[in-house]
């Protein structure tokens, strides 16, 4: 991929020092500015492309003409339509902070933008195929403004519709009210109870006879209606009082007085009834195809194995019921229904879903070049002191309406509007949910002084209002833990920017310099010598970072908290030696050797449960937390009862003793579960090998079955 960088100062208007800019780009194949691009300096780009045979343009450009402008001329070019790529020089940099700051944080944010461009994932869809049919409830006004586009289902849910102002011709109107919606998008299923059966003629006559309660269109008796002699003027006996249940079927629904029962809605299913919910329902008549945002990797998946419950936390986070558990031990994603928010991929410990774009890797390499202030020449743009970005502080911004309302500050600064923020480093993130432990973590490790997670103003259209709560404060704990106090904070811009001005700047102002030197760390995402999992998993991921912090700071405690991927766990004597947990554990954090001992790796433990769940003698408890003392570089070696070969990452939990066979010698289990069995069923077999002078439990199977087959010939 050959880059170019094009830095425009927008008729001077922007304040930018284009030279300083062009210095502190590194990595593209060319950089180039103009105080006009989109005017006087687009020959020159033309000329620029064809000379270093360009295929890829990052450019400065804010407004949407420009960028119109720049896509016009990559079609001309014959590059392919996303080939421009475009920085906010101007609404989030120059308008708000001061000119050394805007001209430090452009060069930083074209390079974050290249190092982005050189993760992007591959292009890739679902789709799922569907009919026509829309359940409208209780709404004839929806249902007729569908109805040209659509085959449109009216359920009355105890509504009149004689003398409604819509047009209703060409809608199929269905008596009875809603008790249940089930299914996904193609495959809706309503459950509605009515005591008007189908056999129904609309002779009106309980119309008629009946409370003023019953309606006519379509005919239906309320729940509340009382019993009584009208109810048998019926030609048909189609009223049963008791009720009668049926089900309809519909490829999406649209049911306003219901209550969301998923945070941020789902796909097919709506709530509310505007102008984008008519639009969405019609442009998904026949099916959907639309981007696949998940990678899924479920061999590595903490949910469970043999009906135990383990890791929850893709379907707890999920606000949009796209992650579903058909079984106990089970988890299934419907990339149809999931909304690229990232909710599921910043809680799954092992890396079994990761959104596609951005990428975790994607994410770590535009931090690291955001916090990177070093040019091609191997000097600093801007050192820490001088009139550059003095603190460098991560921005996660969400790419919806926090995105939108920085943008709107910018355009009010430059009509003269008192607005300025800190000049922090945004990282555009498809949500806030997208955002977890391992990201923040990173950017600290990376070198930032503070992260702010910065989410829409009003209300997350995905998880509700203020979703980061709880993640900043176990973060901000855990960074107290480690030494370097809190540095972690969420900020909402919301309609006046002045509440948000004085938040950042005042968070901005409380944060201590890092000890961490900036632009240093190039994250990998793994642990040396863990098993395969994918890299940029938060739990390893998140190890890393905590790594490199460590190499700078001294922590105030030895157990970090706040850190959820992490556990370690106690036994107690109740432990047989089982082979339960195991057998359980998908990371392979617990060994049971042939000693009798169990032995536990808190580095490979996502903190899933599944041990504790599972263990038949509940003698698994965990605690949560990162403890430092059982990392293999904080020992000196393979502690008491561990293999030398298996090193310093193993401790051993639990002391057992195993029994071995009399006969062979072998051990085949532990004493424990050998006392355990003969307490259960001794009675049971006793005697049944009179002639040997132990008893059938200190044999193991095999010599057990020849003990038998021995008393069997004689």
């Amino acid at each position: 991929m050959n880059v170019g960088a094009f830095v425009c100062g927008c008729g001077g208007t922007c304040g930018l020092d284009l030279e300083e800019v062009r210095e502190g780009v590194r990595d593209v194949d060319v950089v180039a500015s103009s105080e006009l691009l989109c005017e006087g300096g687009l020959d020159g780009v033309d000329h620029v492309i064809d000379e270093y045979d360009l295929d890829q343009l990052i450019v400065t450009a804010s407004d949407d003409r420009c960028r119109r402008t720049f896509r016009e001329l990559v079609d001309r070019k014959g590059l392919h339509p996303d080939a421009a790529a475009f920085v906010d020089h101007r609404e989030g940099s120059a308008w708000v902070h001061d000119r050394e700051a805007a001209t430090d944080k452009t060069a930083r944010l074209l390079n974050a933008t290249y190092a982005g461009l050189e993760e992007e994932a591959v292009s890739r869809t679902v789709s799922r195929e569907a009919g026509d049919s829309v359940a409208v409830v209780g709404d004839p006004e929806t249902a007729a403004a569908l109805a040209e586009s659509a085959d449109v289902t009216l359920v009355a849910d105890g509504r009149e519709f004689a003398n409604v102002d819509a047009d209703l011709d060409d809608v199929d109107i269905a008596r009875g009210e809603v008790v249940d919606v089930d299914g996904r998008f193609g495959e809706f299923e309503l459950t509605l109870e009515s005591r008007v059966t189908e056999a129904c003629i609309d002779c009106m006559e309980c119309v008629r006879e009946g409370p003023d309660s019953v309606t006519a269109r379509p005919v239906q008796i309320p729940a509340d209606a009382p019993d009584g002699e009208w109810t048998e003027v019926c030609p048909t006996d189609a009223i049963d009082m008791d009720g009668t249940t049926r089900r309809i079927a519909a490829d999406q629904v649209i049911y306003p007085d219901a209550e969301q029962d998923t945070r941020g809605g789902r796909v097919g299913y709506y709530t509310h009834v505007d102008a984008a919910t008519i639009a969405a329902v019609e442009s998904q008549l026949g099916g959907i195809e639309k981007p696949a945002f998940l990678d899924l990797e479920m061999d590595v998946c903490a949910a469970g194995e043999s009906s135990q419950e383990g890791c929850t936390a893709c379907t707890d986070a999920c606000p949009h019921d796209a992650v579903g558990r058909p079984s106990v031990d089970s988890v299934e994603f419907d990339e149809v229904a999931c909304q690229n928010c990232g909710a599921c991929t910043s809680a799954c410990p092992t890396g079994a879903t990761q959104l596609r774009e951005p990428s975790n890797r994607r994410i770590a390499r535009e931090v690291e070049a955001l916090l990177n202030a070093e040019n091609d020449d191997g000097g600093w743009l801007f050192n820490r002191g001088s009139s550059g970005i003095d603190q460098p502080v991560v921005a996660f911004v969400c790419s919806e309406q926090a995105a939108d309302r920085l943008r709107e500050y910018g355009r009010r600064a430059a009509i003269e509007e008192d607005v300025s923020y800190p000049p922090v480093l945004p990282v555009k993130v498809n949500c806030t949910d997208t955002v977890g432990e391992a990201h923040v973590m990173h950017a600290l490790a990376a070198g930032a002084d503070g992260v702010a997670v910065v989410g829409c103003g009003e209300s997350c259209l995905h998880s509700g209002p203020d979703p980061k709560a709880e993640l900043v404060e176990r973060l901000n704990r855990a960074c107290t833990d480690l030494g370097v106090g809190e540095r972690v904070t969420f900020l909402a811009p919301g309609s006046d920017p002045e509440g948000f001005c004085t938040e950042l700047e005042t968070f901005v102002d409380g944060l201590d310099e890092s000890p961490v030197p900036a632009g240093e760390h190039e994250a990998e995402g793994t642990i040396e010598g863990d098993i395969d999992r994918p890299a940029f998993a938060s739990h390893a991921w998140t190890l890393e970072s905590v790594r490199t912090l460590l190499e700078h700071v001294d922590p105030d405690r030895e157990v970090i908290r706040g850190l959820k991927d992490f556990g370690w766990m106690d036994v107690s004597d109740a432990c047989n030696l089982t082979p339960t947990c195991t057998n359980l554990c998908p990371t392979d954090a617990i060994q049971r050797t042939n000693e009798g001992d169990l032995l536990f790796n808190h580095e490979r433990c996502v903190n899933c449960g599944l041990c504790e769940e599972g263990c038949p003698e509940t003698a698994i408890t965990m605690q949560d937390g990162l403890d430092l003392s059982l990392l293999p570089e904080n020992r000196e070696g393979p502690t008491d009862g561990v293999p030398g070969e298996l090193g310093a990452a193993w401790s051993r939990v639990y002391e057992g003793e195993m029994q071995e066979c009399v006969r062979c010698g072998k051990p085949f289990a532990s004493a424990g579960t050998v006392d355990k069995v003969r307490g259960e069923v001794g009675n049971a077999v006793e005697g049944i090998a009179p002639e040997s002078p132990h008893s059938v439990f200190e044999y193991c199977g095999d010599c057990r079955t020849h003990l038998l087959f021995e008393r069997g010939e004689n």
